[in-house]
């Protein structure tokens, strides 16, 4: 594959040589676009070695060639790592004044962003204003890592570790020319398509106390959630998410138009999904609910008392799912989300056509989640199921990142929204 490797001037720079090598242990054409910054960082000599290709800055570099548009044209993915907060908001604004920035507006392949910079410029207005207008282009950005900056601080905005940073483009890559049904231009949701909307969405796993240190949880970490609430707000609607212990770093990276609410039990999430229901226009249930909590919890730690083992007893947690189905208004849409795993009797997918008709849900967004192949992730696979003269209808499988899913049910949902309010 005929792979751009974009570098921006920071000092992340240094991890630019370690995802050259595994592009191209992965048998890639890796062609380094550095900024004239970044070879203050890493000379060009370094990422030649590496790449087996000469390396320029300039569009007046090499013009016999064509540079600025010939790379573009050539490339089959396009990888910015680490990309700062000036090169973002260059691409931002559509600017070309080197070749990387030549080579991003000239290109028709698939652009993935992994920003580096300290945390107060990742959470100005500027930078999340950029982020949601690359996102809303199709370019697809990575979170940055949560962790130790340059100086002594520490917070969101490092740049992830090589291999996530190979990971992520290669699922954004399959995304678009991968199995099934795919992550294309129509997949996702229109600029604007939910504007004047209210949506309400649950992200995260609850966790239920035993006593003051231990609790009952599950592995969700709230990515899908996130990545919801970055669509949907892309899309124009006012944005409310009901976050159940979802890492700070996480929900720092939203924009900062999305109203949160943190809970942590499923008692918790309950009272405040009912709370934003009202007048909430869709409600999406992404949160993993955990279905138990123990029937009693303890105010000190419970100790262990020799060779005995531990008896718990589990009391039934309500159904949220099915409470806000029941108490929701007129041409109000519920998006239920089931994550399921088959056994030796029944398939994944046949237990969520069941959970589909038993909630009473208007789409349910299913993926089988057998060999950890969901939580945690940022690449995964879904299912929507709608209903059809009846009857549970399921789409294709559809395969990419978090972001693109999220770009799909977001579709799916202003279509029906649209529906509701065009029928008589």
């Amino acid at each position: 594959m005929r792979t751009v490797l974009g570098v921006a001037g920071g000092i992340a720079a240094y991890k630019a040589g370690h995802i050259i090598r595994r592009l191209r242990e992965l048998d890639h054409s890796v062609k380094v676009v550095p900024t004239a910054n970044a070879l203050s960082f890493v000379g060009a000599p370094t990422f030649e070695a590496l790449s087996g290709q000469s390396v320029t800055t300039d569009v007046f570099d090499e013009v016999e060639t064509v540079n600025h548009v010939r790379i573009g044209q050539e490339a089959e993915l396009v990888i910015i790592a680490p990309a700062t907060a000036n090169l973002i908001a260059k691409i931002a604004a559509g600017m070309a004044d080197d070749l990387l920035t030549a080579t991003v507006l000239t290109t028709t392949a698939e652009v993935v962003v992994a920003p580096a910079m300290h945390t107060e410029m990742w959470h100005n207005p500027a930078t999340v204003a950029n982020i949601a207008t690359l996102r809303s282009r199709g370019i697809h950005v990575l979170e940055p890592a949560v962790g130790r900056l340059t100086g002594p601080d520490s917070g969101p905005g490092r740049l992830p570790e090589p291999e996530d940073i190979v990971a992520f483009a290669l699922a954004a890559k399959e995304a678009h020319s991968g199995h099934g049904e795919t992550a294309d231009e129509d997949s996702g949701a229109r600029a604007g398509s939910l504007a004047g909307r209210r949506i309400v969405i649950s992200a995260g796993g609850t966790r239920e106390a035993l006593d003051p240190v231990r609790f009952l949880g599950n592995r969700s970490s709230g990515k899908q959630g996130i990545a919801l609430a970055r669509a949907a707000r892309a899309a124009g609607a006012e944005v409310r998410l009901v976050a159940a212990n979802i890492d700070s770093g996480l929900l720092r990276a939203l924009p900062e138009a999305v109203t949160v609410d943190e809970v942590e039990s499923t008692l918790e999430l309950q009272t405040a999904m009912h709370a934003a229901q009202p007048g909430a226009d869709a409600l999406i249930m992404a949160a993993a609910v955990a279905d138990y909590r123990p029937a009693s919890t303890t105010e000190s730690k419970m100790k262990k008392t020799g060779d005995q083992g531990l008896s718990l007893e589990l009391v039934q947690n309500p159904d949220i799912l099915r409470g806000l189905v029941d108490d929701r208004a007129e041409g109000q849409i519920i998006v239920g989300f089931a994550a399921e795993t088959g056994d030796s009797d029944t398939a994944a997918v046949d237990y969520a056509r069941a959970k589909f008709l038993r909630k009473g849900v208007d789409l349910l967004v299913f993926n089988d989640v057998s060999d950890d192949r969901a939580f945690g992730h940022d690449h995964t696979v879904v299912q929507i199921i709608g209903s059809r003269s009846g009857e549970a209808a399921i789409g294709e499988e559809f395969h990419g990142t978090k972001d693109h899913v999220s770009q799909k049910v977001v579709a799916a949902l202003a279509d029906l929204l649209t529906d509701v309010e065009s029928t008589p």
